[in-house]
């Protein structure tokens, strides 16, 4: 990939392409096709990040063709999500130590991180609870492979409320804040009343059985009476990050 890159670069800099053309060419660059898969080269070019890998529904064998495929193109930064623990002792084997890193809470590979990042901005993610962290650091550490600084604030929730009251000064600084809950989800809009930033809400399926796996956080945040609150998925802490990212690095904001 990075060889076509730079062939294609060179042919804008001979004026044998228009820039134009090229710039279109990169956004629908060709995939990669791997037996059971379809690699999209040009994703992080068009979003800022590497295809992300969900390692949920896929065996272990078929995670480990996909990413060894995309090192050899050159990819850096690959995001592996929900990947249990028995498929990331597996891969940690057949994957280079220096190049695979796993997270245990959320739930998380990365492999050949970048190792020079600039972080930009402020994205402050909130946890009503402890037990809300794995979907927490699902939305840190793709925010972090985005280029954004993280800012965590944990176990803050509405059941003592003078936790949060007494973080005023970290949530004053946030460009972006991700408010992470389970439970009622009543968080998103205590903090949604405070700040003039976007928030990005993410109901968890944390709480007891009429909490529904997280219907009921997913519901009340959607019916926030705080102006200014998104709602991602059931403990869609990644796409949440996305999101974020994308809010903390507009120009102007």
């Amino acid at each position: 990939m990075q060889t076509d890159v730079i062939q294609l670069l060179e042919a804008v800099k001979l004026g044998k392409i228009e820039v134009v053309d090229a710039y279109k060419h990169l956004q629908m660059a060709p995939f990669i096709e791997v037996r059971d898969a379809v690699i999209d080269q040009n994703r992080k070019i068009r979003q800022g990040l590497a295809e992300v890998i969900y390692g949920e529904s896929k065996t272990a064998e078929q995670i480990e063709r996909i990413v060894k495929k995309m090192l050899e193109e050159g990819e850096e930064d690959l995001l592996i999500t929900r990947l249990s623990k028995k498929k990331a002792k597996y891969l940690e084997k057949v994957i280079s130590a220096d190049l695979f890193k796993y997270f245990e809470a959320p739930r998380v590979a990365v492999v050949n991180p970048m190792q020079e990042r600039k972080s930009v901005g402020n994205i402050l993610i909130a946890s009503g609870g402890t037990s809300d962290i794995g979907v927490c650091e699902e939305a840190a550490i793709t925010a972090e492979l985005m280029g954004n600084h993280v800012e965590r604030m944990y176990d803050v929730g509405v059941a003592g409320l003078h936790r949060l009251l007494n973080k005023l000064d970290i949530i004053s600084r946030a460009r972006v804040v991700i408010v992470v809950a389970g439970m009622e989800g009543a968080l998103a809009s205590v903090i949604g009343g405070i700040v003039d930033v976007p928030v990005i809400a993410v109901p968890t399926s944390v709480g007891y059985g009429a909490n529904f796996n997280g219907l009921s956080a997913l519901l009340s945040m959607l019916n926030s009476c705080a102006s200014g609150v998104s709602v991602v998925n059931i403990d869609n802490g990644f796409g949440a990050g996305v999101l974020a990212s994308r809010i903390n690095q507009m120009e102007g904001l």
